[in-house]
């Protein structure tokens, strides 16, 4: 592995699952390090992932740090860089460099219920914390996972909840009624008020649009958590990594050399975007 930061790494596309389709279509990509020479990381950093001749995007990795294999990256089609990702095919050579960023501190929560609340690709941030709990199901209480999309056709890792829901109670929703849903019908915000969990002895995690994470928070609050109890992540603000090339700062902060992981207690105290 290189000393040099800005030096990217080779990685090989092993695996592309296209997740949701549309105008923001949504792929997961598996990555391999070919030469060996990848890098640990924890729940909650990210990566710099670039296409040669096409450019680089920070992409959180949505892959649990127990998994040694590969890294994994859900990726939505906005710009330039991100279709040249769904342009991409298996076997592709790609840049990583990384990991970037903080992490969320799993081990104070052993012994606390855990719950998740995520909206669209915010998921994606979210998912290692998520699959690290559960496969150290004995170290924590209940586990609970909302997610919602504007439709089913949206929701992503729809196998992976199907097997979630053997470790996990999940409560997933769609925007607006649809034929045959059995799920909740209604934004993410009212379906964790009407499931209301509890918040003694919990944490909650979330990450979603940010107009979702406002609400949510309002509603854990009004629910009992203290802010000391809330974590999210504003992986969207980090930009090179280290905090070199300024535009991640909110107030006195460098996102990227601070964050992305925040408690609601820390990043209520920086100029708000929720």
């Amino acid at each position: 592995m290189t000393d040099n930061i800005y030096l990217p790494q080779i990685g090989r596309i092993t695996g592309i699952e296209e997740e949701t389709r549309g105008a923001r279509a949504i792929k997961t990509f598996k990555v391999e390090f070919p030469n060996d020479d990848g890098f640990e990381h924890a729940c909650g950093q990210c990566a710099m992932l670039s296409i040669f001749g096409r450019g680089e995007s920070m992409i959180s990795i949505a892959s649990s740090p127990l998994v040694k294999e590969y890294k994994q990256f859900s990726i939505m089609k906005m710009g330039r860089v991100t279709t040249a990702f769904h342009d991409a095919k298996i076997g592709d050579l790609i840049g990583i460099r990384g990991p970037y960023g903080n992490q969320f501190p799993l081990d104070d929560w052993k012994g606390r219920d855990l719950v998740f609340i995520g909206g669209g690709v915010g998921l994606a941030p979210i998912w290692p914390v998520i699959q690290t709990a559960v496969a150290q199901r004995e170290d924590f209480g209940k586990i609970t996972v909302f997610y919602g999309a504007r439709t089913s056709s949206d929701i992503m890792y729809k196998a992976d909840f199907e097997k979630l829901k053997e470790s996990a109670e999940v409560q997933l929703s769609v925007d607006a009624p649809e034929e045959g849903w059995q799920g909740y019908t209604g934004f993410v915000p009212a379906n964790l008020m009407d499931k209301a969990p509890s918040p003694d002895s919990a944490v909650a995690i979330t990450c979603g649009p940010p107009i979702m994470i406002k609400f949510v928070i309002q509603n854990l609050q009004a629910l009992g958590f203290a802010d000391e109890q809330i974590y999210t992540t504003i992986e969207n603000k980090m930009k090179c990594g280290v905090g070199k090339c300024g535009r991640c700062n909110m107030g006195k902060d460098y996102v990227c050399v601070k964050g992305p992981v925040y408690s609601w207690a820390e990043l209520r105290s920086l100029p708000q975007e929720y």
